[in-house]
């Protein structure tokens, strides 16, 4: 369907934005933005959501938010299916200590994740295994800024999100092939949260940059939480002292690159949680990056 026909469907059946984000899991005015024109190249999985209520029956679609594939915050539908403990962790042919010894990086799932001894910290991407070392001092201060003014913020206002801080298993695409451990996040949809952790993409992530982390955080995981449906993303560069934001509710989004001097705001909060960016320079300045 073309954004004219889409409109048209749209004023034809009567839907206002808050109905069409309801029916398609797509924020309201992300929707207006590309009905208007104002948005002009949208992302493809964005129109796949659109067009898959708009182009089918109206009956079909109404009343059933959040149930077709929009790559938008989803919920997922089924609950997580995995075996917590059936594989011995020994040498792959990669030489890498991961799970089954016949498979590669790439073809590893959340039975050789879960089979790792507790110890042995890591994350799995796509099937793809990278360790974590243990954070550093600044690294936990960082995080302990970040989610407690998140968390207070929430407990002030009487909130539904919910904020954590690492280590929380997230499985993110709701598949057996990835699970990640953000450094903070924040879910507003409680049914995502798990005996094992969180099932489905986070509505805020956090990740702090280390020297063995920042190619995966600013390239891998930016992509892949960004297609899963997160809906703002920080990234805090303590050797730069830089923060960077996307904002994935815009469908125009930019990069913000911010030093870390005064405050930032929390987009899905609209703005009124400011996090101080002054206290985690001086966390810097005492614990070194």
């Amino acid at each position: 369907m073309t954004i004219k026909q889409m409109r048209e469907v749209k004023e034809n059946r009567g839907y206002s934005y808050s109905q069409l984000s309801e029916y398609t899991g797509v924020p309201a005015i992300t929707i207006q933005k590309i009905l208007t024109g104002v948005t002009k190249s949208p992302r493809k999985a964005t129109l796949n959501a659109l067009e898959k209520v708009l182009g089918a029956n109206e009956d079909s679609y109404r009343g059933k938010a959040y149930e077709y594939g929009t790559g938008e915050n989803l919920v997922c539908e089924d609950t997580p299916k995995y075996n917590t403990g059936s594989i011995t962790a020994s040498a792959n042919p990669d030489g890498i200590k991961y799970g089954n010894p016949s498979k590669r990086q790439g073809e590893f799932t959340l039975e050789d994740y879960y089979a790792l001894p507790d110890e042995q910290r890591v994350e799995l991407i796509d099937g793809v295994f990278y360790d974590m070392t243990a954070p550093r001092i600044v690294h936990q201060d960082i995080s302990y800024i970040i989610h407690s003014t998140i968390a207070n913020f929430i407990k002030k206002n009487k909130g539904n999100c919910k904020a954590f801080s690492a280590p929380v298993d997230v499985q993110i695409d709701c598949d057996d092939k990835t699970m990640v451990q953000p450094d903070v996040l924040v879910i507003c949809d409680r049914s995502k949260i798990k005996g094992f952790g969180v099932y489905g993409a986070p509505d805020f992530l956090v990740e702090i940059l280390s020297v063995s982390t920042r190619k995966k955080d600013m390239t891998i995981k930016l992509s892949k939480y960004m297609e899963a449906g997160v809906r703002e993303y920080w990234i805090v560069d303590p050797k730069k002292r830089i923060l960077i934001t996307y904002n994935f509710m815009d469908e125009d989004f930019v990069p913000v690159i911010l030093p870390l001097k005064g405050e930032a705001p929390v987009a899905i909060f609209d703005g009124k949680l400011k996090i101080s960016l002054d206290e985690i320079a001086e966390s810097i300045d005492e614990f070194g990056e």
